[in-house]
């Protein structure tokens, strides 16, 4: 207690009573968060303008606009572009490999049948997987679509993959991968229904986003719509779009029909959020700011002379002094254009007057820095990384190269997960049921399937600043027992050890067959007797 409250005490008790009770609230209500960022009270936080919803209000009803603005972005910011090309890039690149690894000590079978079973695996997927017919669009092979549904994934917030049988002459397996765009998931009719009801003899509790979902919220079906929503047949209303209703798993065998590729940011979500999102407001900006600068620059560079006369002139009016072939928008009469170097006249009574812009502006490039490492820190990609520039420190360039590592890291093995490894699985089952890969008990034993079917993918290597000392790090640590040899070439090179080391001992095995010939030609030429006799060419 102060002075003040003493004396206070003292003359009126009363009055002192109600002042620590206020005290007291005051402590109360300004207590935690309340006096930081949940403050009511400070000026600081009077000006955020909050509101707060379910995942539907915030993310759901927001995703129309957030994909197209996404995409725009895509294709006229160049910044935008940048980045999403670097995490395709650098997550798939040319496409995550398989490298069969069946759990040989669970089935009971020796290293070097396992080794045998691992290469017959690999060489029928390739059956499959490097040719166009895997795409039921009959465009890409595997590989290409995996950049195909991650680029949607990250234009888009998700991708969608539905797994279709179809026979083809000539095609050992019938299993079609096609990727389907974002727009086309959506609700019949672009209603939501938040409530039970019948819609094509179906019975419906609720689809959000083309997402059916069942009385206790789980998955089970998914609504496609047999056109894009933006195309300009479906705009104009010329024909009437139809939606088809995909099973998320099928009742038989519960396989997988529909892939969601999505990463939720909170619980009961249903679709998946544009990587660009939280960016697109500062991109648009910097996209303007960048546009107008670049226009203020050309039209400073320009050297342009006026000349003013004093009688009337018959000279070409002012505007059209241009050749036509450089003119941009010859049919308005009201737009002047300049033109290096040009001379133009001017009637009397005419007079230019020019603001002066001073550009280039000597902060532009701090101001963009500035604001890029913002939004790259949104996005988890290093500016160093996002700019392509590594012009600080060794270490400063490692630490953000690392730090990008991690980033790709975990969506590689997200992806994995995610789209290559059920693929795998699918046509995996069906490699099975058509005879082309022996497994016994694969169809009646889910362990044993699941010991079948182990796969590791690996993906583009690490990059590397100094090869010479990450080679000998990845060395010590094989050594340590941190790592192992498998793992540090998967991150170094994206190769696979033991398809490596089956390559050394090819060429070992080579290179011992050619030294032998090289031997035994040398002691062959020193067999040969020397001929004697005097040189031809001298004289005696």
């Amino acid at each position: 207690m102060g002075f003040f409250d003493t004396l206070l005490t003292a003359i009126a008790p009363e009055r002192a009573v109600k002042r620590v009770a206020a005290q007291t609230a005051i402590r109360a209500i300004n207590s935690g968060y309340s006096n930081y960022g949940a403050s009511l009270h400070k000026k600081s936080m009077r000006g955020w303008m909050w509101h707060g919803g379910s995942p539907k209000e915030d993310i759901e009803d927001n995703l129309r606009v957030l994909r197209e603005r996404s995409r725009d972005a895509y294709m006229g910011v160049p910044l935008a572009t940048g980045a999403i090309k670097t995490m395709r890039t650098n997550v798939v690149c040319g496409g995550l490999t398989p490298t069969p690894q069946i759990d040989n000590a669970f089935l009971g079978i020796s290293d070097e049948e396992a080794q045998k079973i691992n290469e017959q695996i690999a060489r029928e997927f390739a059956l499959w997987a490097n040719k166009p017919t895997c795409d039921a669009d009959r465009i890409d092979n595997f590989y290409m679509l995996q950049q195909l549904a991650f680029t949607g994934f990250l234009l888009n917030g998700d991708s969608w993959a539905v797994l279709q049988n179809k026979k083809t002459p000539g095609v050992p397996y019938d299993l079609r991968v096609r990727i389907i765009e974002a727009d086309r998931i959506c609700s019949p009719a672009f209603m939501d229904i938040l409530s039970p009801t019948n819609i094509n003899e179906h019975h419906v509790e609720k689809i959000v986003q083309g997402v059916e979902t069942d009385a206790d919220g789980m998955v089970i079906a998914y609504w496609v719509c047999d056109r894009h929503p933006l195309a300009s047949t479906s705009v104009t209303g010329l024909t009437a779009s139809h939606w088809t209703r995909v099973e998320a798993y099928g009742k038989k065998t519960g396989r997988q029909n529909v892939l969601c590729l999505m990463q939720r940011e909170r619980a009961g979500q249903l679709r998946g959020v544009p990587l660009l999102a939280p960016v697109l407001e500062s991109l648009k900006q910097l996209g303007r700011f960048t546009d107008a600068e670049l226009t203020a620059a050309v039209i400073s560079a320009m050297f342009t002379v006026f000349i003013k006369k004093s009688n009337q002139s018959d000279e070409v009016p002012f505007g059209e002094m241009l050749p036509p072939d450089v003119q941009v928008d010859t049919p308005d009469k009201t737009s002047v254009e300049l033109a290096p170097g040009a001379f133009i006249d001017l009637n009397p009574g005419e007079e230019v007057q020019f603001a002066d812009p001073k550009h280039p502006t000597t902060g532009f490039e701090a101001f963009m820095n500035a604001i890029v490492k913002q939004m790259a820190a949104a996005l988890e990609i290093p500016s160093e990384v996002l700019y392509k520039q590594f012009s600080t420190s060794y270490s400063a360039a490692r630490g953000a190269l690392n730090e990008f590592w991690r980033t790709t890291g975990m969506h590689r093995d997200w992806f994995a997960d995610s789209f290559c490894q059920p693929v795998y699985e699918a046509w995996f089952r069906e490699a099975v049921c058509k005879g082309r890969i022996k497994a016994p008990g694969f169809l009646t034993n889910s362990a044993v399937a699941a010991a079948y079917m182990n796969c590791n993918w690996n993906g583009p290597a690490r990059t590397n600043l100094n090869p010479k000392d990450e080679a000998e790090a990845a060395q010590m640590r094989v050594s340590c027992g941190f790592s192992t040899a498998a793992q540090e070439t998967a991150q170094m090179t994206g190769g696979s050890y033991e398809a490596n080391m089956r390559q050394r001992k090819a060429e070992a095995a080579l290179k011992r067959e050619v030294d032998e010939i090289a031997g035994a030609q040398v002691q062959q030429q020193a067999a040969v007797p020397q001929r004697s006799g005097s040189d031809p060419g001298k004289s005696e």
